[in-house]
């Protein structure tokens, strides 16, 4: 009876408890599924990151494309083509013919639209015309009279009925009226440069002497009109049979190229040109048969009859800067047309068959190799925008569409030494802006790959020592009640900003360091020292003396050491440094030494990104030495072994592979530091060792520059790159730290 009254409660206690399961159950399979999912979505959000650099890198690696747009026939076909152009939309292209008459055309019409010609004075007639460098878009008429006139070509842009109209026009920068050279002597073989008043030509006359003359202008102060000042001269034992003429547009250098030497002459002195340099740049039966100038006008391009085509520029040597053969370019087959683009260092050309070609010299690559129809070409040139090519063949102007965005970006560019212009040697070199057009762009990911190794390496010589050292003492030998107090406080500094950090570094460490090194160097012997001794010296006391402080604040006892060997370290520095140094280190190291000391060094920042590593490496391996089982120290100790081989012997072994994931996490979060190396260090892209000069790391460079880089641009997408490098970089710690890890717990796992 009494069993049949308490069936109920039964039935309800076995429902609540199975209710009780079937939620615990849901509950675990929901926590499972949540998991699973979470993991998922960051394997996925992983993978998505990595392809969308990918998608952003990609195009710095394509190549480049040229596609015809319009071909445009002309009728006067028995005069010579001097250039040929475009405007910057690419709407209208021109031809400027040796007589200076100048045809403008529609690229989509194929229709002449105007013609202009030069006006000349009476009687004189055009005996030689040159054109200038291909941005100033320019050309200058050598009469028979000893005047020279120079014309530019030029679009007006208007904007009627919020309609664009571009239209074509001539400008003269000295006036219609032609400037005198050389009275009574006729221009042949001109060159020339025109730049804020002063005009350089160079001319042979009719003896084929050459002569170099230079005017300079300035204006009158009652007429407001702009008077020239003449200063000719003679290039003596110039070459008479000079293919042409070059002049860099700075009036420094005058370039006299034959089929098988180039002479090269300084004439910044115009009363006295001298011969600066010969290049004997004949190579056996190989003849040269067309010699420009690369953008900027540093660089020589030397097109030789079979298509090699070599790059010299000057190079610093113990007779001064003098030219030298930097590299070349095998063309399958010969060269007839060069044409260099206005402000990057690509250059198309063209083989008699019609075979086009883009190469950049710099990363020395062949971005397109197509044959079209423009056999036996003649005149050809970029467009302002060098995103078209106007081709002089078959009697028409023929209108290509180029596609050529990142000519200078290659492995070899970004990975190995390029000889840049103007350096003595190859080097690696990261510098992407500058406010020159001449300027060049170097984009070597080398100096940011180190100095983010550097920076790291630096970093973890002063924070795996101190964070190990403290996580082994903390976990093992440490009484619970301080160690529930300095655990705490050591994880708490992982929450300071490391912009903090960082400011601290730059505007109070760094100059500390500075301006105490010895005492710097002094406390960093001293201190280890003390504490060691110190230890020493407990052990060494009579057990009385130990008995009068209590054993939980051992610790305790070594601030007072700690503070006293910091003021005596800062104290003595300045003696030191007068004893020694003759009172100044810093000199003494940058002068006596020769080591360039930076304020803001490797130094400074492997101290102040210590600090901020320091918290992540001690909390995880710290966890790890305590989280052995007690039973493996406590048999250990029974066995008759002491604490100092229990743990070096068990528990460190034990402990091992938390240790090494806890010196990896500290790595990969040192790798990726931004904000302290890019305010407690100068930025410095450069490949040095040295504690005492600065770096460049690839995070604090995309910090600093991804503001100011254009989308899209060459810049921006090797910024990119340098984000993808950094996620390899962690990428490879954290794999090699995971399988080290596993291996480590499989060997040690029976203990």
């Amino acid at each position: 009876m009494e069993s049949q009254v308490n069936q109920p409660g039964s039935e309800t206690k076995s429902l609540l408890v199975g209710r009780k399961a079937n939620r615990r159950a849901f509950t675990d399979k929901a926590a499972e599924v949540g998991v699973t999912v979470g993991g998922t979505m960051v394997f996925v959000a992983l993978l998505l990151i990595f392809f969308y650099l990918l998608y952003v890198i990609k195009p710095i690696f394509d190549g480049a494309d040229v596609e015809p747009v319009s071909t445009i026939s002309y009728q006067n076909t028995e005069t010579a083509t001097l250039m040929v152009g475009s405007d910057e939309q690419n709407e209208i292209a021109y031809r400027v013919l040796v007589n200076g008459q100048v045809d403008f055309y529609s690229v989509a019409s194929k229709q002449l639209i105007e013609s202009f010609q030069p006006p000349l004075p009476v009687g004189a007639t055009v005996v030689s015309s040159a054109k200038a460098k291909p941005n100033e878009q320019r050309f200058a008429l050598g009469l028979s009279t000893g005047e020279a006139l120079i014309v530019g070509v030029d679009f007006g842009v208007t904007y009627p009925d919020n309609v664009r109209t571009i239209t074509p026009r001539l400008r003269y920068p000295l006036g219609e009226t032609p400037i005198m050279v050389d009275e009574g002597q006729a221009l042949h073989h001109l060159a020339f440069d025109y730049i804020d008043n002063r005009i350089g030509f160079a001319y042979q006359d009719e003896q084929g002497a050459w002569k170099l003359n230079r005017l300079e202008g300035e204006e009158n102060m009652m007429t407001e009109e702009i008077e020239w000042y003449s200063d000719l001269s003679v290039v003596e034992d110039a070459p008479k049979d000079a293919l042409t003429a070059l002049m860099t547009p700075d009036h420094r250098q005058l370039i006299l190229p034959t089929t098988n030497k180039i002479f090269i002459y300084d004439i910044r002195d115009t009363d006295e040109p001298s011969l600066l340099q010969v290049l004997d740049v004949k190579d056996g039966s190989n003849k040269v048969s067309n010699v420009s100038l690369l953008a900027g006008a540093s660089s020589i391009l030397i097109n030789y009859e079979d298509g090699t085509i070599d790059q010299y520029f000057q190079v610093s040597s113990r007779n001064g800067r003098l030219y030298q053969k930097i590299r070349d370019f095998e063309i399958d087959s010969p060269v007839q047309t060069i044409a260099t683009e206005f402000y990057r260092k690509s250059f198309a050309v063209v083989s008699p068959e019609g075979e086009l070609s883009l190469l950049y010299t710099t990363s020395q690559r062949n971005l397109f190799t197509e044959k079209f129809n423009i056999a036996k070409p003649g005149e050809m040139a970029f467009s302002p925008r060098s995103n078209a090519l106007i081709v002089e063949a078959n009697n028409s102007l023929n209108v290509f569409a180029v596609d050529n965005d990142h000519p200078e970006v290659s492995w070899s560019a970004l990975w190995q030494k390029v000889w840049y212009e103007g350096y003595p040697e190859p080097q690696y070199v990261w510098q992407s802006t500058s406010g020159s057009d001449d300027f060049e762009a170097k984009l070597s990911l080398m100096p940011l790959a180190f100095g983010t190794m550097k920076a790291a390496f630096y970093a973890m010589l002063f924070a795996v020592p101190l964070a190990i050292a403290g996580a082994i003492y903390t976990a093992y030998f440490m009484s619970p009640k301080v160690r529930s107090v300095v655990k705490p406080t050591i994880e708490i500094m992982e929450a300071l900003p490391t912009v903090i950090l960082g400011f601290l570094a730059g505007l109070w460490l760094a100059p500390l360091i500075e301006d105490h090194l010895p005492g710097i160097l002094v406390l960093l012997t001293l201190l280890p020292t003390s504490i060691l001794l110190s230890a020493f010296t407990w052990s060494r006391l009579p057990n009385s003396w130990k008995q009068r402080l209590p054993e939980t604040y051992q610790e305790i006892m070594l601030i007072p050491v700690i503070l006293f060997v910091g003021w005596f370290s800062f104290e003595i520095s300045p003696v030191i440094e007068i004893a020694f140094f003759d009172g100044n280190t810093r000199q003494f190291i940058t002068n006596d030494l020769g080591i360039t000391f930076d304020q803001r060094n490797a130094f400074v920042v492997g101290i102040a990104m210590g600090f901020a590593v320091i918290p992540t490496i001690f909390s995880i391996a710290e966890d790890a030495i305590f989280s052995v089982p007690r039973h493996l120290s406590n048999g250990s100790l029974a066995l008759g072994a002491t604490n100092w081989q229990t743990l070096t012997r068990v528990v460190l072994l034990t402990a091992s592979p938390g240790i090494f994931s806890a010196v990896m996490m500290g790595l990969g979060r040192a790798v990726g530091e931004t904000m302290i190396v890019l305010m407690a260090t100068g930025n410095t892209a450069i490949l040095e060792w040295s504690v005492f000069e600065g770096m460049r790391t690839l995070a604090a460079n995309i910090a600093v520059e991804m503001p100011e880089s254009a989308i899209g641009s060459s810049h921006y997408r090797v910024l990119f790159l340098a984000a993808f490098v950094l996620f390899v970089f962690t990428f490879v710690f954290n794999t090699i730290a995971e399988v080290v890890r596993q291996r480590l717990r499989e060997r040690y796992s029976s203990l």
